[in-house]
């Protein structure tokens, strides 16, 4: 075990539920040597966060390591079962040499304490130093994660050494809910290297984040990798991210371990049905499909007399090309019409306060957009974080006020309405946000939830007949309407986005804002729900605003895309030639950082680790 970091030989962790024992881990065993990264990919479910919590030792209750070893070996140390040590020893060994950065990390740092002092508790709990010793530490760290520029960089922007003093403190000082998604992830990383441990486990690190934050993460961690000499597990459920980063990847379904090998294996030759339905799932920038497969195309499952899955693998036709003549031909169809919406010079500002508390200006989020959106057209809005595209699609339905400007929906102004008129015109314009927990009341019944809009709006059906077309939506988006009793809680993230769309189409709509709404599922889900929303928007005759940061997922939705950069459109056009013959650079750079996992990526990218 020289080069062997950690040996994990035919791990179990059960969950009892409900009087059943539940295997979430079901007898997995891999490796991970020094300075090497595994990639340990996986829907919802599969068991790859709960591996990475049972070599932390911290497995929730009601949850039991119930067999196995975790062999853990320090550099010139003897190897130790990480199972078999007393919850105070262990305590020693996680967070300093055992470190690991959670999923969210807004919910993982405490908001009424600062940055500075959540980090200084980390680094003090494994090394005894003084106050002052461990936020000179913080600081470094923050330095090392970039998220304080370094010594020289401040020495060339200030004049004194008591500003760059100032300047690092200030850092230090900033609560959680200042700082962006993309920064406070930088803080927890900085965390999870405060004491140098020999094994780094990242539990989807790069969920929910723009592209290009998302890239600027992977690139921090394997320059932290390669640097330092960790280990790294690193937990996904997109395959495109994995071939960023990792040597070796463990494709994980139902608890088990389905294939494993190195990265260029998995992705040149993948043997199981599950790792080809997974690379499926995710929309290719080359090719333009009708229809994107799902693992469900590649596999079928079921119980056998002994209560074990049997996997039966399909081959599954590639779905037909739109191609490009189609698509042009689609394009003129479209504008041929009368617009649906037009959007003429809006702006939408929020006010920046002065020394008085009077406003000073304003920070302008939507600043001088103009567009038109057609009859049955797909329109994506891309952009990241901050580039005001869920502030616009928010002010088009008066969720958010403009400042100036006009929304003509309909032959209506939007702007210009109110009370009732505002409410009727309600009933045609609709929104799916992004968090879909969020978007249902917990403690209302899925079919109240989708009925909800029918009793709002008055359209004079009876109870039965709410009840009826709520039971014929949730069948149309794929859900047993026996369901209908059940609460959101009783539903997977995939599951509660379907009853999202079945609750926006309970009015019949004409126009659909799609906020999101698929950036935080599972990339098989979430060609699932890409698929019901096409097909949706040719049986109801719908029209979309997609929005997301995630160009691939734009592509194979829209007709048109605009590029949103700073509250301004800066490109427009179909689909296809803003991928092929992006203008600007900022386009260009959105491209550039979507994760595809195409073998001429992960050869490049072993290349530069040669080189380096």
């Amino acid at each position: 075990m020289s080069a062997t970091v950690l040996d994990v030989r035919n791990l179990q962790v059960e969950f009892l539920t409900e009087g059943k024992l539940i295997k979430a881990v079901d007898g997995i065993s891999f490796q991970l040597c020094r300075g090497q990264t595994l990639g340990i990919v996986g829907e919802s479910g599969s068991g790859k966060s709960v591996t990475s919590l049972a070599v932390m030792g911290l497995v929730p209750t009601p949850g039991l390591v119930s067999s196995g070893e975790i062999w853990f070996q320090a550099d010139g140390t003897q190897p130790i079962d990480l199972l078999q040590l007393p919850p105070a020893h262990m305590q020693r060994y996680r967070g300093g040499q055992l470190a690991m950065i959670f999923q969210e990390p807004m919910s993982s740092l405490n908001p009424v304490y600062t940055i500075g002092f959540q980090l200084t508790e980390a680094i003090r709990q494994h090394r005894r130093i003084s106050e002052r010793e461990a936020r000179q530490w913080a600081i470094a760290n923050l330095q090392e994660v970039k998220l304080i520029a370094s010594d020289r960089e401040l020495e060339q922007q200030f004049s004194s050494q008591r500003q760059v003093n100032q300047h690092k403190q200030a850092m230090l000082e900033r609560y959680p809910h200042e700082l962006s998604g993309g920064q406070l992830q930088r803080v927890m990383i900085a965390m999870a290297i405060s004491c140098n441990p020999d094994i780094l486990i990242a539990d989807e690190p790069t969920t929910a984040l723009d592209v290009t934050v998302q890239a600027t993460i992977l690139d921090l961690l394997r320059d932290l990798r390669d640097r330092r000499q960790m280990s790294m597990m690193f937990i996904t459920h997109d395959l495109g991210i994995v071939a960023e980063i990792a040597d070796q990847v463990a494709v994980m379904y139902q608890g088990k371990i389905v294939e494993y090998g190195s990265v260029e294996q998995i992705f040149a030759n993948p043997q199981h049905p599950y790792t080809r339905g997974l690379l499926a799932c995710k929309p290719s920038l080359d090719r333009q499909p009708q229809h994107l497969l799902t693992v469900a195309d590649f596999m079928s499952v079921k119980l056998t007399t002994t209560g074990e899955l049997e996997i039966q693998a399909k081959q599954p036709d590639n779905p037909p090309e739109v191609n490009s003549s189609a698509i042009t031909q689609r394009l003129v169809q479209l504008q041929q019409q009368p617009p649906l919406l037009e959007v003429r010079d809006l702006r939408v500002g929020f006010p920046v306060k002065g020394m008085f508390g009077q406003t000073k200006n304003y920070f302008w989020a939507v600043n001088g957009v103009s567009f038109a959106v057609y009859p049955g057209e797909t329109l994506g809005l891309v952009g990241e974080s901050g580039c005001g595209k869920t502030t616009l699609g928010r002010t088009l339905l008066r969720l958010v006020e403009p400042i100036s400007g006009s929304v003509i929906f309909d032959r209506q102004d939007v702007t210009r309405l109110s009370g009732r008129q505002l409410q009727q015109l309600r009933r045609e314009m609709q929104i799916i946000f992004q968090n879909p927990f969020s978007s249902l009341d917990p403690r209302m019944k899925i079919g109240d939830a989708v009925m909800e809009p029918l009793l709002i709006h008055s359209r004079g059906k009876s109870l039965t007949q709410r009840r009826e077309r709520a039971a014929y939506l949730l069948e149309r988006v794929g859900l047993n309407p026996d369901r209908m009793n059940r609460y959101p809680h009783e539903f997977s993230g995939g599951q509660r986005q379907r009853i999202c769309i079945a609750r926006a189409l309970a009015l019949n709509p004409k126009f659909i804002i799609c906020d999101e709404s698929v950036s935080s599922l599972d990339v098989s889900v979430q060609a699932q729900v890409l698929n019901l929303l096409k097909e949706l928007q040719a049986e109801f005759k719908l029209t979309y605003i997609f929005i997301s940061h995630d160009l691939s997922v734009v592509k194979f939705m829209s007709d048109r895309i605009l590029v949103m950069n700073r509250g301004q459109i800066v490109e427009t056009g179909s689909a296809l030639n803003i991928y092929r013959n992006p203008k600007e650079n900022y386009t260009r750079v959105l491209i550039a950082s979507i994760p595809t996992g195409s073998p001429e990526r992960i050869q490049e990218r072993q290349r530069s680790a040669i080189k380096s």
